[in-house]
């Protein structure tokens, strides 16, 4: 069985804010994230998560946004907080 791709949304409990990302082993990425071995996310950890949509291809992102039409996913979750 061919293993997953995940896109996933995490919420900074220091500051709310939002990061998304992609991987194919969302518990261990989840993991680094919150152990600070991230650099770009380590100054706001901990991290929740929020959303994850698991796909069978690594095309994932660009199937959600072509089929919603926004630029990126940020987009497309701001859109959704109206």
């Amino acid at each position: 069985m061919a293993k997953f791709c995940y896109v996933y949304v995490l919420r900074s409990l220091r500051d709310k804010g939002l990061y998304v990302g992609s991987t194919r082993d969302l518990e261990t990425r989840l993991r680094l994230h919150n152990d600070g071995a991230v650099r770009s996310t380590s100054p706001r950890r901990p991290f929740e998560l929020i959303f994850y949509e698991a796909h069978r291809s690594d095309a994932t992102l660009a199937t959600v946004l072509d089929r919603t039409g926004a630029e990126s996913l940020s987009e497309l979750l701001r859109r959704g907080r109206r």
